[in-house]
C-alpha cells in the first residue's frame, strides 16, 4: 500500500478507463475529494478522457459534487448508476445524448458486484421485470446514443428473469474512516458501508486499481481486527482527506455512526403541511412488529411522524443502504438514519428486500397512470432513475406510494379538518399513460400485491381493472377536487369513506393507539405463540 495524495493518485487514470465509485447519495462515504481530484486534471490537461463511471447509489450534492464532478464533454463517455437524483448535470449531457446513460435498479448493481467479485457469469434476478430496465421496454437505456444490451431478458427453466452483464474494472474509488500502514480500512465514522468490500473485491479480481480515502492514518496494527471492513491486501493506495465530512451537509453526527442514540424530541417535527399529512395516512398501514422500508422523498417523513408519535420501537424502519431500525434521516441526509440497531452491507440488505422480507415498503410517486403503473425515474426534461425503488416495491408485501396529487405550487388549508383548496399545482400526477414505468400495476396485481396510493386529498388501491378510489378528505368533492384533476377516470369504491379528520389536525394523531388495536407481524408459523416458544425450547 502507498499513502498518496489525491492529484498522485489520479493521474495513474487512463482514457477509456472504468471507474467504480463508493458511497451513496448526499456525501455518505463518498470518496469526494478524489471525484474532485479527477476533474481538476481533466480540467487543466484534458485527460483523461472517455471514461465509464459505475456507482450503484446516485452520488452528488444536487449542484457541484458527487458524479456532478464528471459532467464534462470528453471526460465522460458512459455512466452507469442507480440514479442521477444527486447530480442533475449528469442528466442534462444524457438528454442532450452527449454520453450514454443508463439507470438501473440500485439493488442489481450492488449485487452485480459481488457477482463479479466472485467470476460469476452476471446477475440473473427477477427485479425489473415489465419495467424500463426490461429490454422490452428500453433496458435501462436514458440517452438515445446508450447501446442496448446491458440487460438481457432470459429464459430459465420456463421462467423469464432479467440478466445484468459482468464488466471490466480498471479503477475503484472507496472511502473509510482510518486507514493504517498496511491499508486496512475501518469505517467507524461513516453513516453507511454500502458494498465498498465487494467494490474492492471485484477491482482485485479484474486486476486494478482500488484507492480508498480515509480522514486519517493509523499505526500499523493497532485497528480493531473486527473493525477492519475492507482489508488491506485489496487496497493499492491512501488518500488521506482530514476534513472529510461525513455527509455534504453534516461534518460528523454520532447518531449517524451509530455511537449514540438521540433523544427522539431532536428528531424534527414537521409542519403541518400536504406531506406532513401524506406521511400521517401512510402511516396508519404501519402495524407492531412490522419490518418497513422508507424510500426518499416525502415517504421519508413517516419517520419524523413515528418519533413525534413514539411510536419507533413498535415497528422496525429499515433502508436500502443497508440500516436497520430506528428513523432514516430525510432531505440531503436520506440514506443514514439515527438510533438504527444495525448496520450491514447493502447487498445483504437487498437480499433480504429481493427476498420478500418486507411487510411494508413506502415509496413516491412522480405519476401514476390507469393500470396502477408508477413512474418516479423520468419525466419531463428530468431523468432521476429508480434508484432502489424497483428492488423494494416489485418484492415488498405491500407498497404504499406516496405522493402529493398534483405538481406545481399549491396552497391548500385545513380548517376544522377539512380540506380547503384555494389554489392547485398545474400539473396532474395521476395521468393516462406514465412516460416511463419503474413499478408495473398489472405485474403487481398478477402476483397479488396489495398496493395503495396515499395522496393529500384521495387514496386509492390497485386491482385487477386498475386504480380504484377508496378515500377521500373531509370537505373534498369527488369531481371537482379528485377527479377532474386527474389524467383517467378511476373506478370509485362502493364503499368510499372518508379520511380520518385527524390526519389534518395539529394535534399528534395518537397513533400508538391506532397500532394498538392491531395484531402483531407474525412470527414463523410453527412459533406462533408464547406456548409454541416455550415448547420449542424444551
Amino acid at each position: 500500500m502507498q499513502r498518496v495524495s489525491a492529484d498522485e493518485a489520479v493521474k495513474l487514470i487512463r482514457s477509456n478507463d472504468t471507474i467504480v465509485i463508493g458511497g451513496s447519495g448526499g456525501g455518505h462515504a463518498v470518496p469526494e475529494a478524489l471525484m474532485a481530484a479527477l476533474e481538476r486534471r481533466f480540467l487543466s490537461e484534458g485527460q483523461p478522457r472517455n471514461i465509464t463511471a459505475v456507482h450503484p447509489v446516485g452520488l452528488g450534492d444536487g449542484a457541484t459534487l458527487g458524479a456532478n464532478h464528471f459532467a464534462h464533454e470528453g471526460l465522460l463517455k458512459r455512466i452507469v448508476c442507480g440514479t442521477f437524483v444527486n447530480s442533475p448535470k449528469i442528466s442534462d449531457l444524457a438528454i442532450a445524448n452527449k454520453i450514454e446513460g443508463y439507470t438501473l435498479p440500485q439493488g442489481a448493481l450492488s449485487q452485480l458486484m459481488r457477482e463479479i467479485a466472485a467470476g460469476r457469469p452476471g446477475l440473473m434476478t427477477k427485479t425489473g421485470l415489465h419495467t424500463f430496465v426490461d429490454p422490452r421496454h428500453g433496458g435501462g437505456r436514458q440517452s438515445e446514443c446508450a447501446p442496448e444490451g446491458v440487460v438481457e431478458l432470459i429464459d430459465f427453466r420456463g421462467e423469464e428473469y432479467l440478466f445484468f452483464k459482468p464488466f471490466h474494472i480498471d479503477v475503484c474509488f472507496i472511502r473509510g474512516t482510518t486507514a493504517d500502514e498496511d491499508g486496512n480500512i475501518t469505517m467507524e465514522q461513516e453513516a453507511v458501508f454500502l458494498e465498498m468490500l465487494s467494490e474492492a473485491q471485484a477491482t482485485r479480481r479484474c486486476g486494478g486499481l482500488v484507492i480508498a480515502q480515509v480522514k486519517r492514518m493509523a499505526k500499523r496494527g493497532t485497528l480493531p481486527p473486527k473493525a477492519v471492513k475492507i482489508p488491506g491486501i485489496l487496497v493499492d493506495l491512501v488518500v488521506v482527506e482530514p476534513g472529510q465530512w461525513q455527509t455534504y451537509d453534516v461534518e460528523y453526527s454520532p447518531s449517524y455512526a451509530g455511537e449514540l442514540r438521540m433523544p427522539l424530541s431532536d428528531i424534527p417535527v414537521l409542519p403541518l403541511d400536504a406531506r406532513k399529512i401524506i406521511a400521517r395516512r401512510a402511516a396508519l398501514e404501519l402495524f407492531p412488529g412490522a419490518i418497513c422500508n422508507l424510500g426518499s422523498g416525502i415517504s421519508t417523513g413517516i419517520a419524523n411522524v413515528g418519533a413525534e408519535e413514539g411510536v419507533l420501537d413498535e415497528v422496525c424502519f429499515t433502508n436500502e443502504q443497508g440500516l436497520v431500525g430506528g428513523a432514516p434521516a430525510s432531505g440531503g441526509d436520506a440514506g443514514a438514519a439515527r438510533n438504527y440497531s444495525a448496520i450491514i452491507d447493502q447487498p445483504y440488505q437487498f437480499d433480504f428486500y429481493d427476498g420478500g422480507g418486507l411487510d411494508l415498503a413506502f415509496l413516491s410517486f412522480a405519476e401514476v397512470d390507469a393500470t396502477g403503473n408508477v413512474n418516479v425515474s423520468r419525466f419531463g426534461n428530468r431523468i432521476v432513475g429508480p434508484g432502489g425503488f424497483i428492488n423494494i416495491s416489485q418484492n415488498a408485501k405491500t407498497v404504499v406510494f406516496s405522493g402529493t396529487f398534483t405538481a406545481g405550487k399549491s396552497e391548500i388549508a385545513w380548517p376544522d379538518g377539512k380540506m380547503n383548496i384555494i389554489s392547485d399545482g398545474k400539473q396532474p400526477k395521476l395521468v393516462e399513460t406514465v412516460q416511463q414505468i419503474t413499478y408495473s400495476g398489472p405485474y403487481g396485481a398478477q402476483r397479488g400485491q396489495r398496493v395503495l396510493y396515499v395522496t393529500e386529498r384521495a387514496v386509492f388501491r390497485l386491482t385487477e381493472r386498475g386504480v380504484e378510489l377508496i378515500e377521500l378528505a373531509p370537505g373534498a368533492d369527488v369531481e371537482r377536487d379528485v377527479i377532474a384533476r386527474m389524467g383517467f377516470r378511476p373506478q370509485i369504491s362502493p364503499a368510499l369513506r372518508t379520511m380520518d379528520a385527524n390526519l389534518f389536525r395539529p394535534e399528534p394523531l395518537r397513533l400508538d393507539r391506532h397500532l394498538a388495536g392491531k395484531s402483531r407481524r407474525p412470527g414463523p408459523a410453527h412459533l406462533n405463540t408464547p406456548a409454541d416458544l416455550m415448547t420449542a425450547a424444551q
